[in-house]
């Protein structure tokens, strides 16, 4: 199996888990004791200490939203036994327990690394908010299902 296609299957997982509300599944895409995570909005955090500062993140938002993410993948560059990507997650997070669907953009990288068994892992996430472009009075369209009259997303940390 070629090894771009083995991190798209890995996004994939780390999609559903999202989508599923499911922490373990979206942790099992994350290297256990090498794992960087420098998300927007929190301090950086590593090794062990990062996938825990993830899950208890990922446990607050699934407790209060439905989450429905869409991944955009700009590119995969495959170099060995490392790789990278970078894109887009779209989040659509419609509050539990009632209230006004959220939609938040983050631009992000990721550094996969290829274990022993041949699978795929992130060892480092970076995010940050993308921001709405604006030129000539016109703004750029997000979401497939957001109209073009320019509304704007609320956003939350995730």
């Amino acid at each position: 199996m070629d090894d771009t296609y083995r991190i798209n299957v890995a996004k994939t997982e780390f999609r559903d888990g999202y989508n599923c509300g499911n922490v373990n599944q979206l942790l099992s895409v994350f290297e256990g004791e090498g794992f960087t995570d420098m998300s927007e909005d929190g301090p950086s955090h590593y090794g062990k200490a990062a996938r825990e500062a993830l899950r208890e993140r990922s446990f607050e938002l699934f407790a209060e939203y439905s989450v429905k993410l869409t991944v955009i993948v700009n590119a995969i560059v495959v170099l060995g036994n490392t790789a990278y990507d970078f894109g887009w997650h779209e989040f659509t997070l419609n509050p539990k327990n009632g209230g006004e669907t959220i939609r938040r953009r983050h631009r992000y990288f990721e550094l996969w690394n290829k274990n022993s068994s041949g699978d795929w892992k992130i060892s480092l996430f970076i995010n940050n908010a993308d921001i709405r472009e604006e030129l000539g009075g016109q703004v750029s369209q997000w979401f497939l299902s957001e109209d073009r009259s320019g509304a704007t997303s609320n956003s939350t940390r995730l």
